[in-house]
């Protein structure tokens, strides 16, 4: 792929976006359904496949005090505007959210996971006002839209596909390895990547909104604390720190923070990364302020942003939009890269520290988006930074060891394979317990 493809294709995966992809690729599929039909819906149908409904469950909605879909969708039916993309409830008002919630009670959405459905990424929503019909369906990516409206009185209109953005253009996903993606981030012209600093600046806001009152579990806020001692339980205030004021712990505080922020609710803009905000806040934040506190400059910044954003969308391409696998893992992949190269790591160093994360927490599974999420990503940042320390020594994990190969893309190939074929049962599983708790 050329400097061109590539660049393309940072612009066309990592967008802005307020509130958790799923949910919001929901409500989007909604608004356009809305759109198409013209009125407000009197019925509202939606079909999600397993792995979005998993997401959605249980994640808080921007400005509503309120989780899961219901009130997704609600909002989508009324005040969504598709053209927003991942930005659809970017007119949502206390107002207008005051409507939807009255408006959920008395079109109370039918909602059915489609166990068969054609992707992993799957939403269709279906509309009516009295006797017309539109539909809309969103496939593979949280804004790829596939089909155009179907009404009673035209039905010949179904399954024509709509114009979307592709973000791969002619090229195979299969075109691009680790060498590609380092060498066009040593090499592009930084003029063209002031998007992913202002998308890293975003993010970083977005975790300063989380200090000042409480979002969800709220670690991020308390580990801005300054006088955090071993005697929390109302000791006096002595013994050793637990947590010093240090550049790691503010790194592991705004990323978290930030997913606090975003999956508690908070009406914030983050930038996401192939479909995922806490992808797009756990590649960048920990990059960015290592690069800051360090004195790094704009050049390098932009080139360490762009190596982190571009090795998960790397990855991601092999490892599927959703899957069993937590996509912390993969993001906080991008950062060990990003961090490494501003040590001073060439390519060799980096793939030191991708093997050390692939040999670390390549287990962790996905459970849906929720509050708890801010606890995967803070593991998963201080294992970058770890895995970034331990590459510069030129201590790795190595062939020797479990799932990690010589050749660093046959090792990224065998942590995707063991999240997009290997996990499916896992998947099915951990859905079945989300959906059957006493």
């Amino acid at each position: 792929m050329t400097n061109s493809e590539l660049l393309h294709l940072l612009r066309c995966e990592v967008i802005p976006a307020i509130g958790c992809t799923e949910p919001i690729a929901v409500a989007l599929c909604t608004a356009r359904a809305k759109e198409l039909l013209g009125a407000e819906p009197d019925k509202i149908t939606v079909y999600l496949s397993k792995n979005v409904y998993k997401n959605a469950l249980a994640v808080g909605i921007p400005n509503t005090g309120m989780t899961g879909l219901p009130i997704a969708i609600a909002l989508g039916a009324t005040v969504g505007k598709s053209e927003y993309m991942l930005e659809v409830l970017r007119d949502a008002t206390p107002e207008s959210v005051a409507y939807a919630k009255d408006y959920m009670l008395r079109v109370p959405a039918q909602i059915h996971i489609n166990y068969e459905a054609p992707s992993i990424l799957y939403i269709h929503a279906e509309v009516r006002k009295g006797e017309q019909m539109a539909q809309a369906t969103i496939m593979d990516e949280h804004t790829h839209f596939v089909t155009s409206p179907i009404s009673l009185s035209d039905a010949s209109n179904s399954g024509v596909p709509e114009q979307s953005a592709d973000c791969w253009g002619a090229n195979s996903p299969q075109s691009l390895n680790l060498r590609r993606v380092y060498d066009f981030a040593i090499e592009v012209d930084t003029s063209e990547l002031s998007f992913l600093l202002e998308g890293a600046q975003m993010n970083t806001a977005a975790a300063e909104t989380s200090f000042a009152e409480q979002y969800g579990h709220g670690l991020g806020r308390l580990l801005r604390l300054r006088n955090i001692h071993s005697t929390l339980q109302g000791g006096d205030g002595g013994g050793l720190p637990l947590f010093g004021d240090t550049l790691f712990t503010k790194i592991i505080s705004y990323t978290c923070g930030a997913c606090d922020a975003r999956m508690s609710g908070a009406m914030v803009q983050v930038m996401s990364n192939s479909g995922s905000g806490n992808q797009g806040i756990s590649c960048s934040i920990p990059v960015y302020l290592y690069a800051k506190e360090n004195n790094c400059s704009e050049e390098q910044t932009l080139r360490a942003l762009a190596l982190s954003n571009l090795t998960v969308i790397y990855i991601k391409q092999s490892l599927g939009r959703l899957s069993a696998l937590c996509g912390c893992v993969v993001a906080a992949t991008g950062s060990a890269a990003g961090i490494t190269y501003l040590m001073g790591g060439n390519y060799e160093e980096i793939t030191y520290a991708i093997k050390n994360m692939i040999a670390n927490i390549s287990g962790m599974i996905c459970d849906g988006a929720k509050p708890g999420c801010a606890l995967k990503v803070t593991s998963g940042v201080a294992t970058a930074i770890f895995s970034a320390y331990l590459a510069m020594q030129h201590s790795y994990a190595d062939s020797t060891e479990g799932i990690v190969e010589d050749d660093i893309d046959r090792t990224i190939r065998n942590l995707t394979r063991i999240g997009h074929d290997g996990m499916k049962v896992t998947d099915d599983l951990i859905l079945d317990i989300m959906t059957h708790k006493k």
